[in-house]
């Protein structure tokens, strides 16, 4: 059972002390004060998202999408088994601008999937949004 205040945080980043961290001290802040707290880089956000769908948060996976791309709507596999994320580097694209390649793997009715991306971020008014992205 998912506990917000004692989990690991379904991202899987690491402290720098290489121990996991709690999804209150990682993505928790960013999906539970969306209002208050933006995630700081594109990548934060990118690993932030990825726990928002482990955890289907929907409004925070819409909110967090920019609005020339969101959908009006989403609806989430609910029996998906989310087993992993792996970050395969980010860049810099100018100033409001970044790129995140990951690998994020899960199984949904006994079939394993790989989602191999490179997303495209935008910051607008300090807050990062995942634009699109492509599978590789």
């Amino acid at each position: 059972m998912f506990h917000l205040s004692t989990s690991v945080c379904p991202c899987g980043r690491l402290s720098t002390r290489s121990q996991p961290l709690t999804y209150v001290s990682c993505c928790g802040r960013y999906i539970e004060h969306f209002d208050v707290t933006a995630a700081p880089d594109a990548q934060s956000l990118m690993r932030s998202r990825y726990s928002a769908f482990v955890l289907q948060r929907v409004n925070y996976l819409l909110a967090t999408w920019h609005s020339s791309q969101r959908p009006a709507t989403l609806e989430l596999e609910p029996q998906a088994q989310w087993l992993g994320l792996e970050v395969r580097g980010q860049r810099s694209v100018g100033v409001d601008h970044a790129e995140v390649e990951f690998v994020a793997r899960y199984r949904v009715a006994g079939r394993a999937v790989r989602l191999h991306e490179r997303s495209r971020f935008v910051r607008e008014a300090g807050r990062w949004y995942y634009v699109d992205g492509d599978n590789g």
